[in-house]
């Protein structure tokens, strides 16, 4: 075999899949992946909460042995990060949200499919086989729509159903309209009706009927958290939509204290929003979430080298995960509490690829 054609040689470092994902996309489908709505203030905000974290290290403990894997919704993942729900996953690679499901069946974590990706939802449970998978729906039909996805996403074996619950408005995404590039834009008529409708009533609905966990993803302060789980919501999603919707919020990792606060328990916790490196993950454990879901980091995976380069992306991951538990002094998430971190100076600027240094783009590019 060629270096070439050694995965495990042409990837080291997290970043080298953002720079061979650049080149294998075309300007629309890059600024989708990495473009945020308006200013882009939201997502640079994501980057900058989990910056504003450092961790505080002990020593001379046996950590010669040190576990990555949690359990969710009775099942153990090999390391508690999610391929969080992107839409239209086949223009980074024709297989979509089978090769991605396949992928993380083969690594051993999980796939959250977007109901905007082909090939859909049962091709692509078929295709994850018997990993861990959740179903993600953004409401585009009235109740009996919805309903009939929910019995579908239990029949075809996921293990969880997710409503996305911060899409009311399509936001501006301001790199699609200056090239006057059309995705999805909102038009009279639209089915995003249902959607800007959609309201707790609808969640007591599906939680009579759903045979799975539910998530609402989307959920952004303690107060709806607390409604959230009030309603038997099974898991509270704190996510900012990756900076894609709402501009000038607040990052997700200083949104998730609130939430943990609000939930106390009565419900599992994910997060996503900014999550690029394995000390990420930890710090968003540290603070509560049972596990977080990345977006842009395992689409330059899939960009750079299709299903292959999923898996290989989630074992420098796991690597950095392993290696971060380690020098704080744990075997596992269970021995980290608070006592491990604190605020402190963030070093870079944040934007959405502060967290690769190493990065060699051209400005352009970003």
């Amino acid at each position: 075999m060629s270096d070439e054609d050694n995965l495990e040689y042409r990837f080291q470092n997290l970043h080298e899949f953002v720079t061979v994902a650049r080149q294998n996309l075309n300007r629309n489908n890059w600024d989708y992946l990495i473009g945020g709505s308006e200013t882009e203030t939201t997502l640079a905000r994501n980057r900058m909460a989990i910056d504003a974290i450092g961790l505080r290290p002990r020593v001379l403990r046996d950590v010669s042995d040190v576990d990555c894997s949690k359990e969710l919704f009775g099942k153990k993942l090999r390391l508690p990060v999610l391929c969080a729900p992107v839409g239209s996953l086949e223009n980074f690679e024709p297989g979509g949200g089978a090769t991605v499901a396949a992928a993380t069946a083969a690594f051993g974590n999980g796939i959250i499919l977007s109901s905007v990706s082909h090939p859909g939802l049962e091709k692509t449970a078929e295709a994850s086989g018997n990993g861990f998978k959740i179903f993600q729906l953004y409401v585009r039909g009235d109740e009996a729509w919805v309903d009939d996805h929910v019995h579908r996403a239990a029949a075809a074996g996921y293990d969880a159903f997710c409503l996305t619950v911060d899409t009311d408005s399509y936001s501006r995404r301001e790199r699609d309209i200056a090239k006057r590039h059309e995705r999805r834009r909102v038009r009279p008529g639209d089915a995003r009706i249902y959607q800007a409708r959609f309201n707790w009533k609808d969640i007591e609905r599906v939680k009579r009927i759903s045979k799975l966990p539910v998530i609402l993803k989307g959920i952004a302060t303690h107060e709806d958290a607390t409604i959230a789980v009030d309603h038997g919501v099974d898991c509270v999603y704190v996510s900012n939509h990756g900076g894609r919707q709402l501009d000038q919020g607040v990052g997700s990792l200083d949104v998730l204290p609130e939430v943990v606060e609000a939930v106390k328990g009565r419900a599992k916790i994910m997060i996503d929003g900014g999550f690029y490196r394995g000390t990420d993950i930890v710090k968003a454990i540290i603070l509560g979430a049972d596990a977080v879901a990345c977006g842009r980091l395992y689409v330059y995976g899939l960009a750079a080298a299709g299903g292959p380069g999923v898996v290989r992306l989630f074992e420098i991951l796991e690597d950095e995960v392993r290696i971060c538990l380690s020098l704080l002094g744990v075997t596992g998430y269970a021995e980290l509490d608070r006592s491990y971190i604190r605020q402190t100076r963030t070093v870079f600027h944040p934007h959405v690829h502060s967290v690769f240094p190493h990065l060699n783009l051209p400005k352009e590019h970003y």
